[in-house]
């Protein structure tokens, strides 16, 4: 096995680590590929980048597969970190691509839900996500472990040949709303609980919200490296930005002005956006962070080396350019009190929360799960009971309808027989959150909105975060994790196989 330097240079955390993001188009060969692979060859060359990092269908765009390109850099002497998405492949072919990347020596992935599948080959292409991001961790590090693997399953053995993928995530940080902050550091929680060894952020040009992230961590003892991400923003793409047309990515209406201002220069911008982003590099190094991720549209190495350099030169002074990030939301939410003598956070938590008034739908499914679905209660020994006379009889079809019908009009609800309604609030993943998600939100939202509903429907963790707010449960979305989907149990009776204990739960239990 090749050695990974990226890992080895990361965990020994003695050094400030730069990676940059690479961006493969679309078709096997062309201009695109040539860049990428050129400004590849000159980092390798360079010496200064640690690793390269290469997106996987960025946008939900088709794109070259990032892994071909990954193969390439590390002939070049240099580490890939492939991009690893959920979007457009189920768990047994996650689970192959997984066992075919350690047998090509690739180690380093960065794992998340990934952006919504737009256009493709005739029409829009259909969005799998069978499993969420820390589900994709969790299934990593058991293949780390030595995956388990049924005796029904083609093979020699019951444990497979450990696999070594250093495994990282991402987070976002630059969140408007308190529903929408506190669900993304609910679901870092639960990424490194699953295995995550090394975090990278959004995009965002705000210091205190850097700031923010890092105290969270510490105050949760979650102790993985954190790359701050590091744009070099042009103006094209801070008015896609401002606009909000790139999930997860804030460039506010302060910025863009500036950024507008700086076009309108002979060299149309490239000089200052270059300084900022050296001023941001400093200011992270500062605050603490590991090390960055520097990305950009059209990013040549001369440019990422002179950033590189003039980081370094400005970094005894990296105090002086907080107040030079500072570019809040309008009536954004931060975790913690300001320090007015540092400009970023204090050690003191926001005492500025929102107070939910209390849905009565909610209310009344609390009541009706509590008194039929909770183990000990008598109503709960009677409905066991029920169900385990009523399965294989001719009464099973009529109660497993009845129960669809009550449930499609209190919850949309698709029928999938492991139902999870009373761990999200009762909202259902199925059929209200466009990507299926168990275990917390994707950093697409958009102050409360869907990323792919924008104005038209709330994420359901920021529903559900406000559902609970009011009976101070909220943390419950931080708990245990939810295992994906069993689709042996589709179409049939999610209160039976509760009941009988077939659903996810008697799984966590067997576990």
């Amino acid at each position: 096995m090749a050695p990974n330097r990226f890992k080895e240079a990361l965990l020994r955390r003695d050094q400030f680590i730069y990676t940059v993001e690479l961006v493969p188009g679309r078709g096997a060969r062309g201009k695109a590929q040539e860049d990428v692979l050129a400004f590849a060859e000159k980092a390798a060359r360079g010496g200064l980048v640690h690793a390269l990092s290469v997106t996987d269908n960025p946008g939900g765009h088709p794109a070259l597969a990032p892994e071909v390109i990954g193969i390439e850099i590390r002939r070049m002497g240099l580490d890939p970190i492939i991009h690893f998405t959920c979007k457009d492949k189920n768990r047994n072919q996650i689970e192959s691509t997984l066992h075919a990347f350690d047998r090509m020596d690739i180690h380093n992935l960065l794992a998340m839900t990934g952006d919504f599948p737009l256009d493709g080959f005739e029409g829009n292409a259909k969005p799998v996500f069978d499993i969420d991001s820390v589900q994709l961790l969790h299934l990593i590090n058991k293949m780390n472990e030595g995956l388990e693997i049924s005796g029904r399953t083609p093979g020699k053995s019951t444990r497979l040949d450990p696999t070594h993928t250093f495994k990282g995530c991402a987070v976002s940080p630059f969140k408007k709303l308190e529903s929408e902050t506190i669900a993304q550091y609910f679901k870092l929680w639960k990424k490194v609980r699953a295995g995550a060894d090394f975090v990278i952020t959004q995009v965002g040009f705000d210091a205190r919200k850097f700031d923010e992230l890092l105290r969270y961590m510490r105050y949760c003892d979650m102790r993985v490296p954190v790359l701050g991400n590091v744009y070099i923003l042009n103006f094209p793409v801070a008015r896609t930005m401002n606009r909000k047309s790139i999930p997860g990515c804030v460039v506010t209406d302060d910025l863009y002005r500036i950024c507008e201002e700086e076009s309108r220069f002979p060299d149309k911008g490239k000089a200052a956006r270059l300084e900022r982003a050296a001023k941001q590099i400093a200011l992270l190094r500062g605050i603490g962070y590991d090390g960055v991720h520097i990305g950009g549209l059209n990013l040549k190495y001369e440019d990422v080396e002179w950033v590189i350099g003039k980081s370094t030169e400005l970094f005894d002074n990296w105090t002086s350019f907080i107040q030079q990030f500072d570019y809040p939301q309008p009536g954004g939410f931060y975790l913690y009190e300001k320090d007015p003598e540092t400009g970023l956070n204090s050690d003191t938590f926001s005492c500025e929360t929102n107070s939910p008034d209390k849905s009565t739908g909610h209310a009344l499914m609390r009541f009706f799960h509590r008194a039929v679905f909770t183990p000990g209660t008598p109503l709960y020994k009677i409905a066991r009971s029920f169900f385990q006379a009523v399965e294989g009889t001719v009464f099973e079809r009529p109660f497993t309808e009845m129960e669809h019908i009550i449930k499609y009009f209190s919850s949309r609800c698709r029928r999938c027989g492991d139902c999870t309604l009373d761990e999200i609030a009762f909202l259902c993943p199925q059929s209200q959150c466009a990507k299926y998600l168990f275990n917390g939100p994707c950093g697409g939202s958009v102050e409360g909105w869907c990323e792919v509903f924008p104005d038209k429907r709330r994420c359901i963790f920021v529903r559900a975060y406000d559902r609970l707010k009011p009976y101070n449960e909220e943390t419950s979305l931080k708990g245990g994790y939810i295992c994906p989907r069993n689709w042996a149990l589709d179409q049939t009776s999610s209160w039976t196989n509760y009941f009988l204990g077939r659903d996810h739960r008697a799984e966590a239990r067997d576990s």
